[in-house]
């Protein structure tokens, strides 16, 4: 065991003012290092949360291998100002892994407003938190342009130099609704946790920031002729199969053409980027998946292909039903970029009793990326077979690149359980499939089938309904939960055989 003086050797924080950020990509031999260390060491085993019920906890789910992971190479103090700066920024969240965080929004908060408070903005890390200075912070651009420069914070920030636009985005975890597919079929967990996120892995902020377009123009020069992906690296130690890297992703040149579409931003919703959330800076990619979205962005290399980072190259992969853990590689599943239409139900929530008189409110939410728009969101009470649209007066106002929320009445007769249904249409025409099976992938990635949800519908327009709720009422008794029996007689006798005479239960000849 490596005592902790030469673990802060081998893998020091170099950078005065940076703390909790190791760099691994220009250090060939620290990463050797490291991975003879992470080799030679045993680790707990992922926990098993899809074949066995989910823990009633909060958090959730337990990150013991990745705090191991930082443990035998000395960093485990980024674990402990990670979870510090949790409790500090997100104290009431779902959180689904407390290391590396995953934090999910509320039901209420989520929809709050069509802007998603900082405090409520779901969370999904790679790694820990780093602790960077702005003062000492600068940008590396290098690669494939014209000018490879360093930028500080100052510098980005100044007017002159680079025009700042404020950009409303929906960031999606490609996550999103994860948990259906875990509870209809199970798929990869890999050593960071595929966590069990329900309809809470979306939030919407409005950033402040430039261009990335005009930073590669005016400060870089422009690009070579042949560059055809910028690659942002973050100051997050990351680890995949026994090897520590930088967390890096790409994207296309032509989604960097677009001047609204990726920018720097130092500022969420009106205030500097929570830690959190990536400051003193970080990409935001519109429309995409949210990994694309780079938090503590401190390099951005230019490229001739995409990205070899490993959570580009070998994760949020999108695989056909027929491939699974027998037959998996990292090349017979494609790139998500662009998310697909989506929606969700977030109130009534699964198997929530109602009481109503004839009509059910729903409310929720849909999203498309790739610069569509929800155009029309269908709400089915009988699991997809007749659909009522949502008024454009009962949904927030369209962008380029945000979400949908919206709500609706929708008339119900059936008591009992009954089975609603969401789907959306985008402007493209695109709507989504109609089962989980028909969107279920190994790596359990995009759960975007229409949404649905069983809940207990009990009519009290109906005159018996009426007359035994009122009956609970009179007795200050709740109907809920139904699954608890009553303790009084559910007839009169008298009633009873009266009726059993005059419809009796056998023929009379």
């Amino acid at each position: 065991m490596e005592s902790s003086a030469m673990l802060d050797q081998l893998f020091p924080e170099e950078k005065p003012g940076w703390r909790g950020y190791i760099e691994w990509e220009n250090y060939p031999e620290r990463k050797e290092a490291a991975a003879k260390i992470l080799l030679s060491n045993k680790f707990t085993p992922s926990p098993e949360f899809q074949l066995v019920p989910l823990p009633q906890t909060n958090p959730v789910l337990v990150g013991h291998r990745w705090k191991e992971y930082h443990e035998v190479l000395g960093l485990r103090r980024i674990v402990d100002f990670s979870w510090e700066t949790v409790l500090k920024e997100k104290p009431d969240m779902i959180h689904l892994l407390d290391f590396p965080y995953n934090g999910e929004t509320p039901r209420a908060p989520l929809l709050a407003g069509k802007i998603t408070d900082n405090k409520y903005h779901f969370v999904r890390n790679h790694g820990g938190v780093p602790d960077i200075d702005e003062d000492a912070f600068e940008l590396e651009i290098t690669g494939l342009v014209n000018t490879p420069v360093k930028l500080t914070m100052k510098d980005l920030k100044d007017a002159s130099k680079f025009p700042q636009i404020t950009v409303a985005v929906t960031l999606q975890c490609s996550g999103t609704r994860r948990i259906e597919q875990i509870q209809q079929y199970p798929g990869d967990g890999d050593e960071l946790i595929n966590a069990p996120w329900g309809e809470g892995a979306i939030g919407t902020a409005v950033y402040r920031g430039v261009p990335l377009k005009k930073v590669l123009k005016h400060a870089c020069g422009g690009l070579k002729p042949e560059a055809r992906h910028v690659e942002f690296v973050g100051a997050d130690t990351y680890f995949k199969k026994n090897t520590v890297y930088n967390y890096a992703v790409s994207v296309p040149t032509r989604k960097v053409r677009q001047a609204d579409e990726v920018i720097l931003a130092w500022e969420m919703n009106g205030a500097p980027l929570p830690k959190m959330h990536g400051f003193p800076l970080r990409a935001v990619v519109a429309g995409v998946i949210g990994a694309r979205s780079t938090k503590w962005l401190y390099r951005i290399n230019v490229l001739a292909e995409p990205s070899l980072g490993p959570v580009q190259a070998q994760e949020y992969l999108y695989y056909t039903s027929q491939i699974g853990k027998h037959n998996v590689k990292y090349s017979n599943g494609f790139s998500i970029q662009n998310m697909p239409v989506s929606s969700a139900i977030i109130f009534p929530q699964e198997k929530d009793v109602v009481v109503h008189d004839g009509a059910i409110s729903l409310r929720g939410w849909a999203y498309s990326g790739g610069g569509n728009w929800p155009q029309r969101v269908e709400v089915s009470p009988d699991g997809g077979h007749v659909w009522y649209a949502v008024d454009e007066d009962d949904m927030t106002e369209k962008h380029y690149h945000t979400w949908r929320l919206w709500t609706i009445s929708v008339p119900v007769d059936a008591e009992g359980w009954i089975e609603f249904c969401v789907r959306t249409w985008d402007s493209s025409c695109n709507t989504e499939p109609t089962f989980v099976r028909s969107a279920w992938n190994w790596d359990l990635h995009v759960t975007s089938s229409c949404h649905r949800i069983k809940i207990y519908s009990i009519n009290r327009s109906k005159p018996a309904t009426a007359a035994r709720l009122a009956e609970y009422a009179r007795r200050g008794e709740s109907i809920t939960p139904i699954t608890r029996p009553v303790e009084w007689s559910l007839e009169d006798p008298v009633e009873c055989l009266t009726q059993r005479r005059k419809h009796p239960r056998e023929p009379v000849d």
